[in-house]
């Protein structure tokens, strides 16, 4: 298992966890980005944040401390 910061532009992944716990992940899960929901990448930003990613036919931007706290299957 990786975390979303590993996936690349273009990949879809899907997630398997949230990690975590208070208004960080609070926030992941009111974005629709809960267990098996599947996510594009989209566009990475050169020092890796933000990164920009499709979920549910949504455009969203993440930033880093988001991105470490979802586990996702490549």
């Amino acid at each position: 298992m990786a975390t979303l910061q590993e996936a690349r532009p273009g990949q879809t992944v899907r997630v398997v966890k949230l990690h975590g716990q208070g208004p960080v992940k609070r926030r992941i899960m009111e974005m629709g980005i809960t267990r098996d929901t599947s996510i594009l990448v989209r566009k990475v930003a050169p020092l890796g944040d933000p990164i920009e990613v499709n979920v549910r036919g949504y455009e969203l931007s993440l930033r880093k401390a988001d991105i470490d706290i979802i586990e996702v299957e490549v």
